[in-house]
Parts: C-alpha cells; structure tokens; sequence
C-alpha cells in the first residue's frame, strides 16, 4: 500500500496537539504580531534608515513562528520512556518560549514608539532597562536553543532522513545565533534619527564596510552595498526548515518513484544538500565579514559558491542513477519457508 499525505502526517508526528504547548503559544503570539506589523507596513508610514518601523517586527515574528513550530514538532517525537530527555527538552524549550516572547515584544513596542530596537543608545529609562532584557534574553535563546539541540540530536527522533536533517540543520541554527552575536561586536557608534527625527546612537550596525542604512533588498533590507551579516544569520537560522521540507517532498514523491522508497537514497539526499547548506553559510558569513554585500559577484567567494553547487549536483545524480538501477534491478524469487524446507529433506534422502 503506497504512502498518502495523511498517513505520512501520521507517521511522522504531525498533530499540532501534541507539539510542545508553550512553544506552540509563543508560535501563536508570533503570528498574531505577523499580521499586527503586515498591517503596519501598509497603513503606517514611518521609517527608520528609510525602512518601515513594522519591517523588523514583521520579520522577527515570520522567523519565530517557523523556527519554535519546528522545535515543538522535534520535542514532540522525543522517546517517553527517556524522562529526563524529555524534561530538559520540555523546560529549555519553555525557556526558548518565553524569553523570546519577550525579546521580539520589545522589538514590536520599539517599533511603535518609532525608535531602534538593536544597538540603541539612547539613556531614555525605557529603553536602557530594555536593551538590557534584550541582551539577556538573547543570550538566553542561545543558551535554550543549544541545550535543545544537543538533547535533540543525542535522541534521534525520527527517522534516518529527519536525524541527518537535524544533523545539518540544528547547529547551524546554533551558528546563525552566533552571527546574532558578530552583530554587537562592531564596536563602533554612529549617529542617526529615529521615525520622529530626533537624533539617536547607535552602539553597532548589521552592515559591515559600511554605516547603517542606505541601498537594501526589498522585504529583508539586507545591504546592497556591503557586508550584511544578517544574510549568515538568517540563512544558518532557516536550514533546518529547508531540509525538513525537502524530507517531506522526498517522502511523498516516494509514493509515486519507487526507486525514492528505501531510506537510504532519501538520506543521501538530505546529506548532500546538508553539506551544500553548511558550504554556503560559511561562504555568506565570510562574504559579510570581508564587507561584500551579498549581491556583490566575487571571483572567490560566487566561483567557491559555483563550485559547491556544481558537486552537490553531482553527487546528487550519481545517488539518483545508482537507486534508479537498483529500484530497476531484478530480484531473486522468494522462496517460502515450507519450500525451503522440502528442499533441504530432499537433498538430504538424496
């Protein structure tokens, strides 16, 4: 019987219900801010560095909601007989939850109040007292996220395809949250205006090469004209989810290519694109910290880049043919255990 989309669901722990409760509403918070700061960017025109004060919490909430439901979906698949597995995983996810409630809360109410949420100066009593929950908190996540991986990993929640996935994709998350940390290193302090004009310090930048503002992508806002170590940070943070899915595809398209159904082939897979994501996050993080922006093509850095892609696309058509003509190969008939037995007494009278 071949695999459908529910049985596949079902297999693989996809019921909301029993998914860690309170990252599931920390997810829920997210979403709901998601459509508060999508409302603001179309009603609301104030800017800060010529971007809309609701872009950051926008993306802030976009990125907790796929990375908490991910983690409350691996926390749900952890064995029960494992207790203690299962209470480090159920409190630092908790952690995970409501620090980073409270993390991104402050980037929505800065937001409103028309100022910086990163790497503000100002002595104004709110802010100082919650640039320094901010910085907590964010060691925190770090903290809980790291925790979370190692127990997650030692577990092994799923099947060979899904741990290889969580292999890849949980520490470079962990890395992405490292890069959060490159962005307070800068040391140094520009001078710019908040929403309102008013003159505001900025105790660091995301731009590498470069002061704050200026040209950026649509949507991400991501430097075109220097390094932006937001572009590492995000990408380390969302491969884990990038894999997953393409778990997922790999398993329903097995229902319909029968060479995709052993686990093995599906493995590979998930590895070759892992060390593609791994080769691509370092050579972002060094594209940023040598001060390109990531539109910027470089002799080293694309062509190392082309040349990743160009293996991984080797590799991954050396895997497909070899499970092609193996799928493809004829088996040696069965032969029932009765048969095997009659077989041997008559070799045996003979």
């Amino acid at each position: 019987m071949l695999p459908t989309a529910t049985s596949i669901a079902q297999q693989n722990g996809v019921d909301p219900r029993r998914w860690h409760r309170p990252l599931m509403i920390m997810v829920t918070a997210m979403a709901a801010l998601a459509v508060v700061a999508a409302g603001g960017l179309i009603v609301d025109g104030r800017q800060i560095l010529g971007e809309s004060v609701w872009l950051k919490p926008f993306k802030f909430a976009v990125s907790f909601v796929l990375y908490g439901a991910t983690l409350a979906w691996l926390l749900s698949r952890l064995d029960p007989l494992r207790r203690i597995a299962g209470r480090i995983g159920w409190w630092c996810g908790t952690a995970f939850a409501v620090t980073g409630i409270i993390d991104v809360a402050f980037v929505a109410i800065q937001a409103a109040r028309g100022t910086f949420s990163h790497f503000n100066s100002d002595p104004e009593r709110f802010n100082r007292i919650g640039q320094q929950v901010f910085q907590w908190g964010v060691i925190g996540l770090f903290l809980a996220n790291l925790v979370l991986v190692i127990v997650l990993l030692i577990q092994r929640a799923g099947s060979r395809a899904i741990n290889t996935a969580m292999i890849f994709g949980l520490p470079l998350a962990a890395a992405g949250m490292v890069v959060a940390f490159a962005l307070a290193g800068g040391g140094h302090r520009y001078q710019v205006t908040d929403a309102y004009g008013h003159p505001v310090e900025l105790g660091a930048a995301h731009t590498v090469g470069a002061a704050p503002g200026g040209p950026g992508l649509p949507l991400v806002g991501w430097s075109t004209t220097a390094g932006d170590l937001r572009v590492p940070h995000f990408f380390g943070m969302h491969v884990i989810h990038l894999l997953l899915a393409l778990v997922l595809v790999l398993v329903i398209a097995s229902s319909r290519y029968p060479w995709l159904r052993p686990e093995r082939i599906r493995t590979v897979l998930i590895t070759v694109a892992g060390i593609w994501c791994t080769g691509i996050f370092l050579l972002l993080a060094a594209q940023a910290a040598i001060g390109q922006s990531v539109i910027m093509i470089d002799p080293r850095i694309t062509g190392a880049g082309c040349a990743l892609t160009a293996l991984s696309a080797v590799a991954v058509g050396l895997a497909v043919v070899h499970a092609r003509r193996t799928a493809a190969a004829p088996r040696p008939p069965e032969t029932s255990a009765a048969g095997t037995i009659e077989s041997v007494r008559a070799t045996v009278d003979s």
